[in-house]
């Protein structure tokens, strides 16, 4: 089979006899071009199926008006409305955003940042892997002149713009509230600490029950990539202990998805033998039985800030740049697993 060539601004201007130059122009719709030339030009244009290159615009003008948005995984409820929020936001603005996704993979994060740079991307707006430790590509980012913006994951050693929750606070809240429902011995499924969101939260879930006199005991804090079947594993080890916990708060929920599943296999009654909370506030935290208990993370105003603020830094000229972290307050959605004081 063979391929068919791409259609160039060469042949519109064949079509038509004029200069290649003029159909560029008129596919700008630049001024000096006639109304009735930049119809022409835009009819062959849709006839021969023409397409432009946006790569060569963006190498001649130096601005593609492309945002790449690198996520972990797309099927979150958090990353795909901070997306929806982001893409709303740069769309009024003139914007377009490519998006890709790490599947929490370091080398295909690696991929998809070297994608964008080769695009000539104007921004990117990322959220790291959890596997990410070398910040090797996101230092290209910033050597490549390239405004970087971090959410919900990032690092400070980066030294670039930040928007997230309190991670710390958040954990301080759970336990706050499972203390008030009478909970004693609170255990953690986490993240892993390497990743700073998950280490805000486990440093937050050990000072909280420092503030309450509760026994911190290592075998009720482990360590996951918080899938559904981490859940379902770790709360397994948990159900295995001589001496098991009363509540379990999970960093993430499709973890905390898998742990109500092996409670509810082995007959454990939530909240009133063990209850539960998750992190995330995702849609399917609200309609399974009973619904769980968790942290509301903002993701459309983080969406939004985030694209505000890459706005913003595009304004300035280098010498006026500011770095900004912005902390959100969350909100704890307080359901029946682990309400067991009306």
């Amino acid at each position: 089979m063979v391929k068919k060539n791409k259609t160039t601004i060469k042949d519109i201007a064949n079509v038509l006899n004029i200069s290649a130059a003029a159909v560029s122009k008129a596919l700008h719709n630049d001024s000096r071009i006639s109304e009735k030339t930049k119809k022409a030009v835009r009819q062959v244009a849709k006839n021969l199926n023409y397409q432009p290159n946006h790569l060569a615009s963006a190498l001649r003008s130096g601005k593609s008006n492309l945002v790449g948005v690198i996520v972990p995984k797309t099927n979150s409820n958090f990353f795909s409305a901070t997306i929806h929020n982001i893409e709303e936001v740069l769309n009024e603005k003139g914007y377009n955003i490519i998006i890709t996704q790490s599947n929490e993979s370091f080398e295909k994060e690696c991929k998809n940042i070297d994608t964008l740079l080769y695009t000539q991307v104007d921004g990117i707006i990322a959220s790291m892997a959890n596997e990410t430790v070398n910040l090797e590509y996101y230092e290209k980012i910033k050597a490549a002149g390239i405004p970087l913006i971090t959410f919900d994951r990032g690092e400070n050693d980066l030294n670039v713009d930040y928007i997230g929750i309190d991670d710390y606070e958040s954990s301080h809240t759970i336990v706050n509230h499972l203390v008030a429902q009478g909970c004693k011995r609170i255990a953690h499924i986490g993240g892993y600490k390497r990743t700073r969101i998950f280490n805000n939260r486990i440093r937050g879930y050990v000072d909280a029950l420092k503030k309450h006199n509760l026994p911190l005991d290592e075998e009720l804090l482990l360590e996951s990539s918080l899938t559904i079947e981490d859940g379902r594993e770790k709360m397994k080890q948990l159900l295995a202990l001589e001496n098991k916990p009363d509540a379990v708060y999970v960093a993430g929920d499709y973890a905390a998805l898998g742990a109500l599943q092996i409670l509810k296999e082995n007959d454990v009654k939530i909240p009133e033998e063990i209850a539960l909370v998750g992190f995330g506030d995702e849609p399917f935290s609200a309609m399974v039985t009973p619904s769980i208990t968790s942290i509301n993370q903002h993701s459309y105003k983080i969406g939004r800030i985030a694209a505000e603020t890459f706005l913003e830094y595009i304004k300035k000229p280098k010498i006026e740049q500011s770095l900004n972290k912005i902390i959100l307050e969350s909100d704890l959605i307080i359901r029946a697993s682990s309400l067991k004081k009306k």
